[in-house]
Formats: structure tokens, C-alpha cells, sequence
């Protein structure tokens, strides 16, 4: 019997990972264009095409990227439990935290792990020892399954399993293998996480200094998600897609005021200069094929011909698009009216198999919302006529014509930065900094070559 074989015989079988629970699916999202149904009123079988939409979230097939086999996950990336980012059991989780990795900052830090070649189960590599003392100082390897296997070269099931762990934690792809993605941010040092967790709690304490509302709504950009608050708990979270590094999606302040059903999609000034036009320079025939008329002067302005518009030369001031309701239109079936100086909302998407992916920055700047009739649902509930708000939005969805409502209790809503941050049960989160706004390049991270890119359409 060799020595690893005594080690496996001696480790306690309760110390073993379940291999078999959370075994990834595959995602199967959909190609990168923009419609997601024909366009009829009824559909096969009577059912309408906005109640498509609103099924579009299943699995398709989505276009590879390139000739290798793609191996992808089901996304479970939502924060859990009732508390939210604006309280003071958070400020108390990030201190504890930041004691913590500083600490470990302290005693010499955790080592690096030099580049080379991906590793995966089955591996032999001379890193591998150094990659089990960083996930047991991390606290995703166990004291036992260290010790016992401290200076082995053999990538094994446990460190694969903490491997998982850590891309969970980190809001990476869970593949269990150590690409560049993964690496770069085990590279990240103790002490510079302790810093980044300070810069957060900072955003979050700055989020606190006003009065906590009883019922908000809060956008962590740097998440993906969403969390609606009431009573000082979260109701309830959502996933959300947010906008690419070149379109970010601001930091603002700003109230929900209305409720836009089946509503057509102003394409915006920035929109209109940087996608349309050289779009329709090179496919003349897209306004068509996606129901957009051109307009002069603004929104409501006389439809013109745009066989007689010289897309080359162009002026955003004095050429508008609106695209009309219907399956094909980019803020799906509802928008969440905010009004603010960046002009950015929430809204509803059919391109909802895209919520399937872990890196979630795909937008020109506003945020769409996974389940948004629930949220819509959540924000209309206490206002007078909506007793039953998911009986009220079926009948508006049923009658399938433009609907506009104006709150009479508006809703404050935060759109926020937050990219480190701590739970109460002393789980520590980090996401990679996709717009670089926390002072270095490591936080950044590298791009894995395998997240779906962001699909070539237009968006809000």
C-alpha cells in the first residue's frame, strides 16, 4: 500500500465532498439575435406571443463560439437569507471580515501560484502544493483534507471540490479546473482583499447615511442582482444583466414612478450614434426586420422614409427610432419608469436565456430585471386597484395594448457598485471588478474565454 493510499484510508469518509450533488447542467442559451418568437398576434396552440416572451427564459441552443466542446453551469449566484446591503448586521459581517484577512495579511499573506498550464482532477503539477496552503488559508480546504495531503503533487477530488468552492465565492465559472480566470484571482493577495472589503464597506456605509426606507429597491451592478426591500428584510432578489464596461451602468439615486406595459423603446441619442447608424450602413433592411420606424425631430415626430437618410452623416439630434411594441422589442413586455439625468431603468428582455450567464454585463446602461412581472408585482401592491397585483398584471397582459401607471407611492431605488461583501454566517464574497473602479488591475481580474459574449444586438 502506497503512503497517498494509507492517507485516503485514514481520512474520515465524513470529511469527503459530495461529488454527486450540484452536478452542473448544461446551459443552453440562445443565439445572438434579437427576436425571440414570430410575429403574429396568436401563436399556435392560441397562445399570444407577449405569453412567449414571458416563456422565453427556457434553455435553447446558443451559437458556439468556437469549435471546442462548450461545458457550462446552471447559475445560482443570488445572495441568500433576509438581510440586506443597507444594515448595520452588514457593516458588522464586513468588519469581522476585514479582521480576518488582515490577519491572515499579517502572517506572511497567502503564497502565489505561478502560471502554467490549466489544471484540472488527475493532474501532477509542483503547484499544487502551493494551491492547497491558498484554499486552506482562504478557508475553502479543510484543516484535515490539508494536513493530510499538504505536500502532494496530485490534483485530487477534495482540492478540486475547494477549487468549486472558491469560483462560487468569486463569481467565476464553476469548473473545478485552474484556468486564467480562476488563477488571477487566487493571485489577489490577503491584503488586498482586507482593502478591497474596506472601499466596500465604505459604499455600503454611504448607501446608510440617509434615512433606510422601509421599501426600496437596491441594484448591485457588480453582483448582477437585485434585491427588493421591505421592513428592513429582502423580500425577495432577482438576477439582472448590467451594462458592458464601455456603457456602464451608473451609481445614481432615483425614485420608481411608473409602470409602462407593452411599451415602445425610445432608442437613445447614445444608442442611435454608436450602434444604429453603422449598423444600417451595412443592413439597410434591420429597421424592418425589427419593427423600427424613424422619426424627425423627436420621439412623437413625423415617420420619414429612411430610404432618403444618409446613414454616413446622420445627426442623432434630428433623427429618432422607436421601436413598437411586440416580441421583437428590447424592453420585452414592461419597462420600470425611474426618471434620473443618466436615463437608465429597469425593464423586462426577451432575451431572457441570457440571465443563464454568470458574467451578466451585457446592456448599453439600464438594467434588466429575471422575473420582472414578480418585482413588478411587489412594487404595485399597495396601490389602489392592485388588491391582487398578479391577477391585475395577468389582465393587462391579457388585453395586449399599451398600458401606462403612475405610482401614487413612488419607490426609492439604489443603483450601486459593490464588488466585496460578507454574510453574517461569515461567508466572504468578491466578483471581479468589471469596471475597474476599485483602484487596481487585480481586482479586474482575466476575461474566461469561455463566458457567453455579450450578444451582437441593440439594447438599452
Amino acid at each position: 500500500m502506497t503512503t497517498r493510499d494509507k492517507k485516503l484510508r485514514s481520512y474520515r469518509v465524513n470529511e469527503q465532498p459530495n461529488f454527486n450533488a450540484g452536478r452542473r447542467h448544461a446551459l443552453r442559451a440562445l443565439a445572438s439575435g434579437a427576436s425571440v418568437v414570430a410575429a403574429a398576434p396568436a401563436l399556435a396552440g392560441g397562445r399570444q406571443w407577449w405569453e412567449e416572451v414571458l416563456d422565453s427564459g427556457r434553455p435553447q441552443r446558443r451559437a458556439a463560439r468556437s469549435d471546442r466542446p462548450q461545458r457550462l453551469e446552471s447559475v445560482d449566484d443570488l445572495r441568500r437569507g433576509k438581510t440586506p446591503f443597507r444594515s448595520d448586521v452588514m457593516l458588522d459581517a464586513y468588519d469581522q471580515a476585514i479582521r480576518r484577512y488582515e490577519a491572515i495579511a499579517r502572517k506572511r499573506d497567502w503564497p502565489r501560484i505561478a502560471k502554467g498550464k490549466l489544471l484540472r482532477v488527475g493532474d501532477y503539477d509542483e503547484r499544487v502544493p502551493l494551491l492547497r496552503r491558498r484554499l486552506y488559508l482562504g478557508g475553502e480546504l479543510s484543516e484535515r483534507a490539508y494536513r493530510h495531503f499538504s505536500s502532494d503533487h496530485e490534483y485530487d477530488d477534495w482540492l478540486n471540490a475547494a477549487v468549486k468552492k472558491f469560483q462560487r465565492s468569486h463569481g467565476l465559472r464553476v469548473t473545478g479546473m485552474i484556468n486564467r480566470a480562476t488563477l488571477a484571482q487566487l493571485n489577489v493577495s490577503a491584503a488586498q482583499r482586507a482593502q478591497q472589503l474596506m472601499l466596500n464597506r465604505r459604499r455600503v456605509e454611504a448607501l446608510m447615511r440617509n434615512r433606510v426606507e422601509d421599501r426600496y429597491v437596491l441594484v448591485n451592478a457588480a453582483g448582477f442582482q437585485l434585491e427588493a426591500v421591505e421592513k428592513y428584510e429582502v423580500a425577495h432578489r432577482h438576477r439582472v444583466i448590467v451594462g458592458k464596461p464601455d456603457r456602464q451602468t451608473p451609481e445614481i439615486q432615483a425614485e420608481i414612478r411608473g409602470l409602462n406595459f407593452f411599451p415602445f423603446w425610445r432608442v437613445p441619442m447614445s444608442v442611435a450614434r454608436k450602434d444604429l447608424f453603422p449598423r444600417l450602413m451595412k443592413e439597410p433592411e434591420y429597421l424592418e426586420e425589427n419593427h423600427i420606424k424613424v422619426v424627425k425631430g423627436h420621439y412623437n415626430g413625423p415617420e420619414i422614409d429612411p430610404d432618403t437618410v444618409d446613414w454616413a452623416t446622420a445627426d442623432a439630434r434630428k433623427i429618432k427610432f422607436k421601436q413598437d411594441p411586440g416580441p421583437w422589442n428590447a424592453l420585452g413586455l414592461v419597462r420600470i419608469n425611474m426618471p434620473n439625468p443618466d436615463i437608465v431603468y429597469l425593464h423586462d428582455t426577451p432575451m431572457k436565456q441570457l440571465f443563464g450567464a454568470r458574467g451578466r454585463a451585457f446592456s448599453a446602461g439600464c438594467v434588466r430585471v429575471q422575473d420582472v412581472m414578480r418585482l413588478v408585482a411587489w412594487i404595485a401592491k399597495y396601490e389602489p386597484g392592485w388588491d391582487a397585483p398578479e391577477d391585475h398584471i395577468d389582465s393587462i397582459l391579457a388585453a395586449g395594448q399599451a398600458a401606462d401607471f403612475k405610482l401614487t407611492r413612488p419607490i426609492p431605488v439604489y443603483f450601486t457598485y459593490i464588488t466585496a461583501w460578507a454574510e453574517r454566517d461569515g461567508t466572504v464574497e468578491f466578483r471581479p471588478d468589471i469596471y475597474g473602479r476599485d483602484g487596481s488591475a487585480d481586482y479586474r481580474g482575466e476575461l474566461d474565454p469561455d463566458e457567453p459574449a455579450a450578444p451582437v444586438m441593440l439594447s438599452p
